[in-house]
């Protein structure tokens, strides 16, 4: 009889911590669901409709946008009614659609991070070569192969080659991790581990090369050089110096002049000046963040999976399982609150969009090639 009242003591407290649990992670998936649509929404709205903002880092941006929306509005719908029911309500079949396109999004991120490094190394290593080949044509194109990579990583479970299913200690769908002897799915996080180093490997060879490139030259002494009366080094006046980007003067390009571009030749990128390197040490910052966060909220569900391959009957605490699954579910509502926080271009032009939001700005002359 002890046995039984105390068994009946402990069902509704253990009811009611389920209920409480259960609406804590309702609330939690809310919150995140309409930060990601509302963030990704407004970010992606400010990228169409401002053409300032058509340029490649920012074609990877809104791509990245788009996909967290999609995946706010289809995947986490099913983890909710799923912890809502108690269990997964629908059949196996659109299990393996959500699971698929849960891994979709998650591979899609990482590819593509890694593609913005390259890009974002080419930008400041190779500045010509960067501006004269990253066009629509080529965005499109590692956009698509992003993709492309995506669907091949996502594919095999849904034709058993690997396993999607409900798992009901994260209460979503997605790969069944069982020991390394009976594992399939090992290569699937050992490519994303694989994939998300070498991201961060290109950021800091970035990083080594900007500050290689930082250390300060010998100052040298240029006379002044006299071709058909113009003038060129430190003894050349302003008017020899407008002769020379008119194309009167004749000769080398006057040590001040060095870096600036012509209006003559609009279409002749040559070196990085002083305002491209700022804007593009802007855009890898706040990728880097982007790429940073995506590790940060990603790699406690990857250690989770990685104990339970390795270690046979690894008993991961379900405190610390709920809090990776859902910090990996938040990372679909974090690319626009980094994107606005480490890029002052979009933050302007997002003032320049609401003027109501703009306040008092102190007035900046626009940049101008005399």
């Amino acid at each position: 009889m002890a046995n039984a009242s105390a068994f009946g003591e402990s069902s509704p407290s253990s009811h009611g911590y389920a209920s409480a649990a259960s609406a804590v992670k309702l609330a939690c998936l809310g919150l995140i669901t309409g930060v990601s649509l509302l963030g990704n929404a407004a970010l992606s709205l400010l990228l169409l409709k401002d053409s300032a903002l058509h340029k490649a880092p920012y074609f990877f941006l809104l791509d990245l946008c788009l996909a967290d929306v999609v995946r706010s509005a289809v995947c986490f719908p099913f983890v909710m009614a799923a912890i809502g029911g108690g269990g997964w309500p629908y059949s196996a079949l659109c299990c393996k659609i959500v699971a698929f396109m849960s891994v979709l999004f998650c591979f899609h991120a990482a590819f593509l991070l890694f593609c913005v490094s390259v890009t974002r190394y080419m930008a400041v290593a190779h500045h010509r070569f960067y501006y004269k080949r990253m066009s629509r044509c080529t965005c499109a194109a590692v956009i698509c192969m992003a993709w492309t990579l995506s669907v091949a990583m996502a594919s095999p479970p849904v034709f058993d080659v690997g396993t999607y299913e409900f798992i009901r200690e994260e209460e979503q769908c997605t790969f069944e991790h069982r020991y390394v002897k009976a594992n399939d799915t090992l290569g699937f996080l050992l490519m994303l581990a694989v994939v998300v180093g070498t991201t961060h490997v290109v950021y800091v060879k970035t990083l080594c090369f900007v500050y290689d490139h930082r250390k300060m030259k010998p100052a040298q002494l240029v006379p002044a050089i006299s071709q058909n009366w113009t003038f060129h080094g430190p003894g050349a006046t302003g008017q020899a110096a407008a002769n020379w980007i008119a194309g009167f003067g004749r000769g080398p390009t006057p040590p001040t002049l060095v870096g600036i571009r012509q209006a003559s030749h609009p279409g002749n990128r040559r070196l990085l000046v002083l305002d491209e390197f700022k804007m593009e040490k802007r855009i890898g910052k706040m990728y880097y963040m982007i790429t940073l966060t995506f590790l940060v909220l990603w790699a406690p569900y990857i250690s989770a999976c990685y104990l339970r391959i390795f270690v046979r009957g690894a008993p991961v605490p379900q405190l610390y399982l709920s809090a990776a699954v859902w910090m990996s579910f938040a990372q679909a509502g974090a690319n626009p609150i980094i994107s606005f926080l480490f890029n002052k271009e979009l933050r302007v032009r997002l003032r320049a969009r609401f003027p109501s939001c703009r306040g008092t700005l102190t007035p900046t002359e626009p940049y101008c090639v005399i």
